[in-house]
């Protein structure tokens, strides 16, 4: 099987549209991105051709949204999303359709949320097809609704998120009167799925830009409405920004998604990450990356075997940056993080989560019966390996004895 591109996989879906005597374009932000001078992650495209018909013509498809226009198309390895140019007939939910009428390519572009995205091009004829004025907006780096902001953030609420994430990404301006809809219905993305939510913080926290995509957010009240009960001051919003714009570019959502919770309890951030509906992988990390920033604020109380066990977790050195950060944004200094990370840069990899010395079945041979008190007393006898208190088997049944005795 031919392992094309994205980009080829999409020009290959247009040809035979095409040859088909159908209209078929390149739509949405990888026009954006291409006119930017971007390579784009994504190619979609739109024709005139109706679900019906894209399905006869290609062998392999998957009908994800064929009420809307909508069918993916597999050429190589990968999906490519092709959807017909259609009209939507108002929204009941705050993000699908009621009903869609297939119509023209300006009809389509009127529907988008925003100019930068509403533009399609032929890559046949390479020529931009623009109907929104969105080549002039992309010149003057304007985030603006297409038509009413007002119309376009009550079709689907997320789309206010999506204006601060862009605005912050492209280093463009939200135009004034679509910021000024953001502002008076900022509450409304409250009605927006968890799930979207959540998505839509990951796209945002995850690019280096995430710090000013937060603060584009507080300016708009729209941290107010992340999840229920969300309050943000904006000394809070101040802090977490800062957080933030230090932490390493390539950074994973569960470390940016800790610092931006800088502040709140590890109770809370767990609530949180529920009510945001990460999974429990990122829940778990999250949580523990808020849980054990105080570990680390007193080097000298940190035994080896408290080390190493902070080490185990793959975490670990997203824990070190975020403390990193904290010091730097508290102006306490970076001997505590540099004494650390000097320790742990000493400790030979196969010495950090080294197999046990006792195991239960070793304490089962040893003539014991199996009790709730063999989890305490391994766990003992493990931290005083990792201590380098006892390095062999022998000493490591004696210590498992003594403390059973006091247990017994």
């Amino acid at each position: 099987m031919a392992d094309l591109s994205p980009k080829e996989a999409a020009l290959r879906i247009i040809r035979r549209l095409v040859e088909h005597d159908h209209t078929a374009l390149l739509a949405g932000g990888c026009v954006r991105d291409m006119l930017l001078g971007h390579e784009p992650t994504d190619y979609d495209v739109a024709t005139d051709a109706p679900p019906e018909r894209v399905i006869e013509l290609f062998r392999r498809t998957r009908r994800v949204g064929e009420q809307f226009g909508v069918v993916l198309v597999k050429q190589g390895r990968g999906w490519t999303e092709v959807a017909t140019f259609r009209t939507d007939l108002g929204y009941q939910d705050g993000r699908h359709p009621t009903g869609v009428v297939f119509s023209t390519p300006q009809e389509d572009a009127k529907r988008r949320d925003f100019t930068i995205n509403g533009m399609f091009y032929d890559p046949l004829t390479e020529t931009t097809i623009d109907y929104v004025e969105g080549q002039e907006d992309l010149r003057r780096g304007i985030i603006r609704a297409i038509g009413n902001p007002t119309d376009r953030f009550a079709e689907d609420s997320l789309r206010m998120l999506r204006a601060v994430r862009f605005a912050a990404r492209l280093s463009f301006t939200i135009e004034p009167v679509t910021q000024a809809a953001i502002v008076a219905h900022a509450a409304d993305v409250g009605r927006v799925s968890a799930e979207r939510i959540r998505e839509e913080l990951e796209k945002m926290l995850t690019h280096p830009t995430r710090a000013n995509a937060v603060a584009r957010a507080g300016t708009c009240t729209l941290l107010d409405h992340l999840w229920p009960d969300a309050a943000w001051s904006a000394e809070r919003t101040v802090d977490a920004c800062d957080i933030l714009g230090r932490l390493p570019d390539d950074v994973s959502f569960p470390t940016a998604l800790a610092g931006l919770l800088e502040g709140y309890s590890t109770d809370q951030v767990n609530r949180i990450c529920r009510d945001l509906t990460c999974s429990n992988d990122q829940r778990k990390t999250v949580t523990w990356l808020t849980d054990n920033q105080s570990a680390l604020v007193d080097p000298h109380r940190l035994t080896l075997a408290d080390l190493k066990l902070l080490m185990q977790h793959p975490a670990f050195d997203d824990l070190l940056n975020l403390f990193r950060v904290r010091l730097i944004t508290r102006l306490k200094g970076l001997s505590a993080y540099r004494k650390i990370r000097h320790r742990a840069d000493a400790i030979p990899a196969d010495a950090v989560a080294p197999p046990p010395l006792l195991t239960g079945d070793d304490l089962i041979a040893m003539g014991y019966e199996p009790s709730p008190a063999f989890g305490p007393v391994l766990n003992t006898v493990y931290r005083a390996q990792l201590d380098e208190e006892i390095t062999e088997r022998d000493p490591a049944r004696d210590l498992a004895r003594r403390l059973l005795a006091k247990n017994s």
